[in-house]
């Protein structure tokens, strides 16, 4: 069932996930389209993330936004420094003084990152996340990850465990979607794309997620006119994805666009998808049992259990 309205303002809304936007040229959303995409939300129900572009909005806009409880995305580059401080959730797109930034402490913070640079400065992180209410890393290039990435990414996360386990003794309580975010888990939390939330992009057209619309503008699920139509929306679920619906790695995103850029099917993620998703959860695996060693008491945590693959893939005789 939806519960979110993601609504991109300009065609150069910044992007917070794996998707790129490569489009460069200014293209605000007509207002009286946002006044029909929030007549719309308010109608089904639904609450809005709007996603900002890095310039300014006038006021006829800001007061159209306003009108409706919502939470702002927006790039940390954006020219609007009172929009950046308004903001739910701030986006990072490369690690340009990220030692040098000011976090604020009661925000959410998205870091999109290429592997290479995850690998070269990992260690940049470890400062950030006593300094943030929660920290996103987005891989924006898993597709490409290698046997010997995998190799790398296991031991970036084991050493940003050992960061993350000093916090909690320290009594501390950090949030890295890699890590934490399987620990406080009890089922599935995807991204939800064409389930949970839709996309209402600049063109008055729905798309399932924002990259649907970067990546084919004609690659719409209907628009404001005549609703929703979304071909075999069954797919979308977690119940008609036959790896995924068997898998304990309830924090990976199981992203819908990645699953079909990679294997040409919604419902089917990558073998690179879900060997990065398991050793995030086999670290948190480890990452819980060093905590509860300390004595730090996580109430809410059941025992995360030892598997023995890393791709579910391998495991398919078994779930049939």
């Amino acid at each position: 069932m939806l519960q979110y309205l993601i609504i991109l303002l300009d065609d150069t809304s910044t992007s917070y996930c794996h998707y790129e936007n490569n489009k460069h040229v200014a293209k605000l959303m007509p207002l009286d389209i946002l006044k029909q995409g929030i007549r719309y939300a308010m109608m089904e129900n639904l609450m809005i993330q709007f996603v900002y572009p890095d310039y300014g909005l006038s006021h006829d806009y800001k007061d159209a936004i306003e009108s409706i409880d919502h939470s702002k995305i927006v790039s940390s580059l954006c020219e609007d420094k009172e929009l950046v401080d308004e903001a739910d959730v701030i986006v990072l797109h490369d690690w340009t003084g990220i030692d040098y930034l000011t976090f604020d402490p009661n925000k959410a913070y998205v870091l999109r990152t290429k592997k290479a640079d995850l690998f070269d400065r990992y260690h940049f992180l470890k400062g950030v996340l006593s300094k943030v209410a929660r920290l996103n890393v987005v891989i924006t290039d898993v597709e490409s990850f290698s046997e010997s990435d995998f190799l790398k990414y296991k031991e970036v996360l084991t050493a940003l465990s050992e960061s993350i386990e000093k916090l909690y003794v320290d009594g501390k309580s950090p949030q890295l979607n890699l890590l934490t975010d399987r620990m406080m888990l009890k089922e599935m939390n995807n991204c939800g794309a064409g389930e949970t939330n839709i996309t209402l992009a600049p063109n008055g057209k729905f798309y399932v997620c924002p990259a649907f619309y970067y990546e084919d503008e004609t690659d719409s699920v209907g628009d404001l006119e005549h609703g929703l139509d979304i071909k075999n929306k069954q797919l979308y679920r977690l119940d008609h994805a036959p790896i995924c619906r068997h898998c304990d790695a309830w924090q990976c995103k199981r992203c819908i666009w990645l699953n079909r850029k990679t294997t040409l099917e919604v419902n089917t993620p990558s073998h690179e998808q879900c060997v990065v998703a398991h050793l995030e959860r086999n670290a948190s695996r480890e990452l819980l049992a060093n905590v509860r060693k300390h004595g730090t008491f996580l109430p809410e945590q059941e025992e995360i259990k030892e598997i023995d693959y890393l791709d579910p893939f391998d495991k398919r005789d078994e779930w049939q």
